[in-house]
């Protein structure tokens, strides 16, 4: 079976679990997705794509990497970075805030270490997913690597999957994220926009203005996320609504979408047809709203996917 990377960055997680005493975890939107996708689907080869550091947490959290079963031979170790940290505090429905400390995360740093020899070692056939944060965290020189990557990937026959993903914070303007983003869709093959993230940089405001946005683009598949409304698709041109059941008791909507990525994609690489990949993966996200932290779980995420039929 074909290979997934995730390219981005895992950061360091601390969640109040009382007043005066936190929980650390590591969690990041691409490897929430690639946690969640080889939790579902244990046969595809998952990794990531990423820098951290040789600092204790950065052993840590290699060492999760490994525990939830993903490929690591793209995650490199800095010399002197270490990761960024956010701190993540939910209101009573759900909703959460986030701290940020991540400014000189070895991330910032991942394309240092992309070199010919890494790229070759990409094969036709094998997908790598990124987001619009994977963009925003990197320096500007790191950006403009990033593009010639995909631009060769994309020449050697590696399927690219995008999600925006905007995070205002992470961009200098609007106007940089929207160009950042345009060119992103230019080179993707698969695209898993929110609708939320497009109303932010175009002003769209409906699933079916987001489809039509994304038409001129090269896209073979779009999911379009509407949050717990519904979910949209087009297949070559064929456009579907999927009606979404939404969760009543919502504990941290943190990562939905991530868990929805992960699951919709390893659904359609394990040959599933669209509609039953976005149950699949609505699923997912409706599972992990429900408990705190951005990875929850293993046995209450297995225990829901197998009922939904996995």
């Amino acid at each position: 079976m074909d290979k997934f990377y995730f390219l981005g960055e895992c950061m360091v997680e601390l969640r109040a679990t009382e007043p005066s005493t936190m929980k650390q975890a590591f969690a990041g939107d691409v490897y929430n997705s690639a946690v969640y996708m080889k939790r579902s689907f244990p046969a595809i080869e998952a990794g990531m794509l990423t820098a951290i550091g040789k600092d204790g947490l950065s052993e840590k959290m290699l060492a999760e990497f490994k525990q939830e079963g993903l490929d690591c031979r793209f995650v490199f170790q800095h010399q002197e970075k270490s990761p960024g940290l956010y701190l993540i505090e939910t209101d009573n429905t759900g909703e959460r805030h986030f701290t940020y400390w991540r400014n000189d995360s070895a991330a910032r740093k991942v394309m240092d270490f992309i070199s010919p020899e890494t790229t070759s070692l990409f094969t036709a056939g094998d997908s790598l997913f990124f987001s619009g944060i994977s963009i925003a965290v990197l320096e500007e020189s790191g950006r403009e690597r990033l593009w010639k990557l995909l631009s060769e990937l994309k020449t050697r026959g590696v399927k690219l999957i995008f999600d925006p993903n905007y995070r205002a914070r992470l961009w200098s303007s609007p106007q940089q994220a929207a160009s950042a983003f345009m060119r992103a869709l230019e080179l993707a093959d698969i695209a898993l926009p929110g609708v939320e993230d497009l109303t932010a940089l175009f002003d769209i405001q409906t699933a079916e203005a987001a489809i039509a946005f994304c038409r001129p683009f090269n896209l073979a598949e779009v999911v379009i996320k509407n949050g717990p409304h519904s979910v949209v698709t087009s297949d070559n041109g064929q456009i579907e609504h999927h009606q979404i059941t939404p969760v009543k008791e919502v504990v941290d909507t943190t990562s939905a979408g991530d868990a929805f990525n992960g699951v919709y994609l390893g659904a359609r690489a394990n040959g599933a047809p669209i509609s039953d990949a976005v149950q699949l993966a609505a699923r997912a996200a409706g599972t992990v709203i429900q408990h705190p932290g951005a990875i929850i779980p293993l046995e209450p995420f297995k225990s829901a996917m197998k009922s939904a039929g996995l």
